[in-house]
């Protein structure tokens, strides 16, 4: 008999009375009265346009044909518009964020290599190194001497001969920090100096006060990881993107799974999202801001409790409960049987993972004081 290969991967543990992590995405996916703020994923799209596109497109019948393996054209230069790289890039479509990051380390990572990665972080990215074959050097950065991000000194620190790729999450999911120009432009410095690449995924960009791209800086030594799934609310579209220079692509083109195309009608759907940006981002942003200040306040009436990185710079934060001796697990458990959807901190931290919880925001702001209030409400009583 053949055995199965095995690869890397994080054991992930069902909530109690769930008796796989797929039966519990199943329960709070169909239960319409789930307050969704365990994914990032954003709820305050009212986009019609959006919704029409893809309606005409469906009644079209055009989805019986496969799209271009690399992606719409329209959709790929849409793309670099949006970021600012139009001129000596390319884009890639992919389905999701996620593809690109596996994508990007299929391509990029060989047997032996070294990844500096942070933690907390996206656990996934490591997920994926490790699976090709790359050690990872996952660099602790829960503290606020580093400002609660992987900074250029740590990376300096921790780079060896081996060193391939700096994973830069920005801004950082689970906690919200995000880089200053300075220190992007350092980043690229250090990848020309150590002959390295960077991995820069700004899934939440859009979120951010400010933002600032590698790309800009080191062009040749830059893999941008682009999604849909979270400013334009199309996560369940799983549509995305790698944007590099053309020298930079081919090794991705290479390795690329959908070769007959991604998903055409997400496709369509992102390309009108594009086109509408600029009538809706700044509702979706304002609101998203808002709704921090909501459980900020919450947050402040509760002893022992502090967010890390507040204002955070994406539509996610975390809320530090150590102090009170009450457990992530528990008080997500709880607010799970009052229908809110929150994640442990073991999700994204292998370290730290019994110190907070984490949040998304980008939903109504009626379900937001639901939170709040029911977050000081069991934390006294699991307190007690």
């Amino acid at each position: 008999m053949i055995s199965p290969k095995k690869y890397h991967k994080t054991v992930k543990i069902p909530p109690n009375g769930f008796k796989s992590i797929n039966e519990f995405f199943n329960h709070v996916f169909k239960d319409k009265e789930m307050i969704w703020m365990g994914q990032n994923t954003n709820h305050l799209n009212d986009h019609n346009e959006i919704k029409e596109a893809m309606i005409e497109f469906i009644k079209s019948n055009e989805y019986c044909k496969y799209p271009p393996p690399e992606g719409f054209p329209e959709l790929q230069e849409l793309i670099l518009k949006d970021l600012g790289l139009k001129n000596g890039f390319e884009s890639l479509i992919t389905a999701g964020g996620t593809e690109s990051l596996y994508l990007t380390m299929h391509s990029y990572i060989e047997l032996g290599d070294s990844i500096i990665t942070s933690d907390p972080g996206y656990l996934i990215i490591e997920n994926f190194a490790r699976r090709f074959g790359a050690k990872v050097t996952s660099v602790h950065i829960y503290n606020k001497e580093c400002s609660y991000k992987l900074t250029p000194k740590l990376a300096r620190d921790n780079i060896d001969n081996k060193t391939k790729i700096i994973s830069l999450i920005d801004p950082l999911n689970p906690l919200g920090s995000s880089y200053t120009k300075d220190e992007i432009k350092e980043f690229a410095e250090i990848a020309e100096e150590k002959d390295l690449y960077l991995l820069h995924d700004v899934t939440y960009r859009d979120f951010a006060k400010k933002h600032y791209l590698a790309a800009k800086y080191a062009p040749e030594r830059t893999l941008t990881i682009y999604s849909f799934s979270k400013i334009c609310g199309m996560a369940g579209l799983r549509i995305g993107g790698i944007i590099t220079v053309p020298e930079m692509m081919e090794p991705l083109k290479a390795v690329i799974i959908n070769d007959l195309g991604t998903n055409a009608l997400s496709q369509i759907g992102a390309i009108k999202a594009l086109k509408t940006k600029k009538k809706w981002i700044k509702r979706v942003r304002e609101r998203t801001y808002k709704n921090q200040k909501i459980i900020k306040k919450a947050v402040d009436e509760v002893e022992g409790t502090f967010i890390p990185v507040y204002p955070s710079n994406a539509n996610m934060m975390a809320i530090d409960i150590y102090d009170t001796g009450v457990s992530p697990d528990d008080l997500t458990e709880y607010l799970l049987k009052r229908k809110i959807f929150v994640r442990q901190g073991s999700y994204t931290s292998r370290f730290y993972g019994n110190r907070y919880i984490r949040l998304s925001f980008s939903i109504p702001k009626e379900q937001v004081k639901i939170f709040a209030e029911n977050f000081i409400d069991l934390m006294g009583f699991l307190r007690s």
